[in-house]
């Protein structure tokens, strides 16, 4: 499969406050290398604060990197599907819909017509034209899954999305991705979920302190990305004496 984009010796830098007057340098990202290819699904995983979610929002083109280089052969959209993008507390489900889904990229005649669908999916009902500050976590999870899943670019970057609301919600959340993976599309899926990335993912790329660290086949690479948290959470056996 061709490589839509190639990510190689890419680095995120960002500054930490040291004292008053006082900064200095955090590498969030310091050596990520992968390519993506053409109708895969590509999923990253590593542990807390490794860098995956500054690595999507790098091929979003929120950020751009302070090393390495992120190449494109071709014009290529690329969408980050995180729950509860841009919205506004003090608005209602139905403004956040809109406000929300036009940062995703889509227009509002798009959002219009799409808008019963979403309230649908997301099991809203009466509660559509309340504030969404007066929302549960897992209402306002239900509604950015909602309106995320329709977004509909070339490369779609989903940041932790699966596995939110009840049982039969994340049942149906499954589906929709599995619909979208289904359909050609190009993804890349981060998830702490394993079984969400060996159900979805064709490779597996393992970043840890913000580098790669392997790339495979997602059986492989899980069961040593295993291997390494079960080793951390061993305690040390005593020394004899």
């Amino acid at each position: 499969m061709d490589a839509v984009l190639a990510l190689n010796n890419v680095g995120v830098c960002y500054r930490r406050r040291a004292g008053i007057f006082r900064s200095k340098p955090f590498w969030a990202v310091r050596d990520a290398t992968f390519e993506l290819r053409r109708g895969e699904t590509l999923g990253i995983i590593g542990g807390n604060g490794a860098g995956k979610s500054t690595i999507l929002r790098v091929i979003a083109g929120i950020i751009q990197p302070d090393k390495g280089v992120l190449s494109k052969p071709g014009d290529y959209s690329a969408s980050l599907l995180a729950l509860q993008v841009g919205f506004v507390p003090h608005l209602t489900a139905r403004e956040n819909i809109f406000l929300s889904g036009m940062i995703l990229g889509l227009s509002r005649r798009e959002l219009a017509e799409r808008f019963d669908a979403i309230v649908a999916f997301s099991d809203l009902g009466e509660f559509i034209d309340e504030p969404i500050r007066t929302y549960s976590v897992g209402m306002r999870a239900r509604l950015g899954f909602a309106i995320s899943i329709q977004a509909d670019p070339d490369i779609l970057l989903v940041d932790e999305v699966l596995g939110v609301g009840d049982a039969a919600f994340r049942e149906k959340s499954g589906a929709a991705m599995r619909e979208k993976i289904e359909s050609n599309k190009t993804v890349v899926l981060v998830s702490h979920q394993a079984a969400s990335i060996r159900e979805f993912c064709n490779r597996v790329v393992w970043i840890e302190r913000g580098a790669t660290i392997a790339i495979g086949a997602p059986a492989e690479i899980l069961k040593r990305y295993q291997q390494q948290v079960t080793a951390k959470r061993t305690p040390a056996a005593p020394a004899p004496g």
